[in-house]
């Protein structure tokens, strides 16, 4: 049985999640304060944890960050009335995988947390069962995708685990172009709102850190139809 920590202090939210995911067959574990949640967190193993953004003692995003500064990597999903496409990047800064904004239906949440688990039961068995180093490479650009790292013509390159993913995708699918909607899939595992400007934004954030240390644009803009991974003319 999977196991399921949701930290969510409206009691009305909290007790419909819990309902919906334990008549599911989840495992749930429910904290009302952001203290709660981090200590749960750090103390006990689980497969996700479904965390809401505004929460009393500390707020969503500082337990984010504090779980993935003790180098957690369970699948963190985003609950919250804040449905901004600043809002929304921020939460995936902080090392979240995922985007949910109140008030959603019940159907979309179990959507989501389907895809996180499957996702992360991919990578883990992955992990296990692979022999030797699976490396990618394109130009001067180098990903190792065992230890999640990457350089560029001998430079580190410190990405966050979205950035990671993005640029990850872009070199499988090199001098392929790709549109926002195969991104979106790709990278986040559900469609967003398509009104949502947040595969733009970390373009962005990929192409100042890949050319931080010079060298030319390898992500390309197609105007009308997506990105793609080419060296520039």
């Amino acid at each position: 049985m999977k196991k399921i920590l949701l930290v969510e202090d409206d009691t009305n939210v909290s007790a419909f999640i819990n309902k919906g995911l334990t008549e599911s067959g989840y495992d749930v574990t429910v904290a009302m304060d952001g203290n709660v949640g981090l200590d749960l967190a750090l103390s006990k193993s689980f497969n996700l944890i479904i965390l809401d953004i505004m929460l009393p003692s500390k707020n969503g995003l500082d337990v984010c960050k504090e779980i993935r500064t003790n180098v957690i990597d369970t699948p963190i999903l985003f609950l919250t009335a804040l449905g901004s496409t600043e809002n929304v990047v921020l939460g995936l800064d902080s090392g979240a995988d995922d985007y949910l904004a109140k008030p959603f239906k019940f159907m979309e949440l179990q959507a989501r947390v389907r895809t996180l688990l499957r996702r992360s039961g991919l990578k883990n068995d992955a992990g296990e069962d692979s022999e030797g180093e699976e490396i990618f490479k394109f130009s001067d650009l180098l990903i190792n995708d065992d230890t999640k790292t990457v350089t560029r013509a001998g430079f580190d390159i410190s990405l966050t685990s979205t950035e990671y993913r993005l640029l990850l995708m872009l070199v499988k699918n090199q001098r392929k172009v790709l549109s926002r909607v195969d991104i979106l899939e790709e990278v986040w595992g559900i469609d967003f709102d398509m009104g949502t400007n947040v595969v733009d934004v970390y373009i962005n954030y990929l192409r100042k850190k890949l050319e931080k240390y010079g060298g030319n644009r390898l992500i390309q803009t197609v105007i009308g139809m997506g990105y793609v991974l080419k060296e520039g003319e």
